[in-house]
């Protein structure tokens, strides 16, 4: 089973981690989601996480020590321990690190915010041997905390474990698990019922019944999609 542990100081703005297929999931005990309030691991009045940053600038950085005590309280354990720092510095996210993770027994995430987390968090952990530090960025922009990444994250991650789709074959044919000899593929567009609506027909050769040319199609399509997104 997959244990995920997430670290923040908005516990609330991940409650949607416990509906639908991850809720699901959940229940049957394929993932274990666990959400810690960072603010919990701090000492003063006003349960301050934050601080100004050494040489200065804009903005505030969030403090090493609630972090660190946060992190240490979910690994207790001699077991080994991912940790994914969200920051938009980070790797980008893509399908090949969702099946790496998916692989993996312990996440932690730990959802920073502001400037982001003190570096000496990763540096730390990183030198410790039952730690794998990964910082992480689902993309070419800035979000306000980390925390709609790690959704992100762990639904893309979640969805690839055994059992928590209900049809295991629909990960076969999905956006970038496609391959041909150059790379992986985005998915052929799909159609369903009616066969028109509002003037526009569903492709003929879906209609055909022919299995081996719709087979063919889609591939085509899916390049040809593929070919118009590195295009742009």
């Amino acid at each position: 089973m997959l244990k995920i542990n997430i670290i923040s100081i908005f516990p609330e703005y991940l409650k949607p981690l416990e509906l639908s297929l991850l809720g699901k999931a959940q229940e049957k005990g394929l993932i274990e989601i666990n959400i810690h309030d960072l603010r919990k691991h701090t000492d003063d009045v006003h349960h301050s996480v934050d601080d100004t940053p050494y040489g200065g600038g804009a903005g505030m950085v969030m403090s090493p020590q609630p972090w660190g005590l946060a992190i240490d309280e979910v690994s207790e354990s001699s077991e080994h321990f991912d940790l994914i720092v969200l920051t938009p510095a980070g790797k980008k996210f893509d399908q090949k690190m969702a099946k790496n993770f998916a692989s993996k027994n312990n996440l932690i995430f730990a959802c920073g915010r502001y400037e982001g987390i003190d570096a000496r968090v990763s540096q730390y952990y990183a030198s410790k041997s039952n730690f794998t530090v990964h910082e992480v960025s689902i993309g070419d922009y800035v979000l306000g905390g980390g925390e709609v990444a790690t959704m992100v994250i762990v639904e893309a991650t979640a969805r690839l474990i055994p059992g928590v789709l209900g049809n295991p074959d629909s990960l076969k044919e999905e956006s970038h698990t496609l391959t041909n000899k150059d790379g992986s593929l985005v998915e052929y567009p799909s159609y369903t019922k009616p066969a028109n609506w509002r003037g526009l027909d569903v492709p003929a050769i879906l209609l055909s019944g022919n299995h081996g040319e719709i087979e063919k199609w889609r591939i085509k399509e899916a390049e040809r999609r593929t070919q118009a997104l590195t295009e742009e």
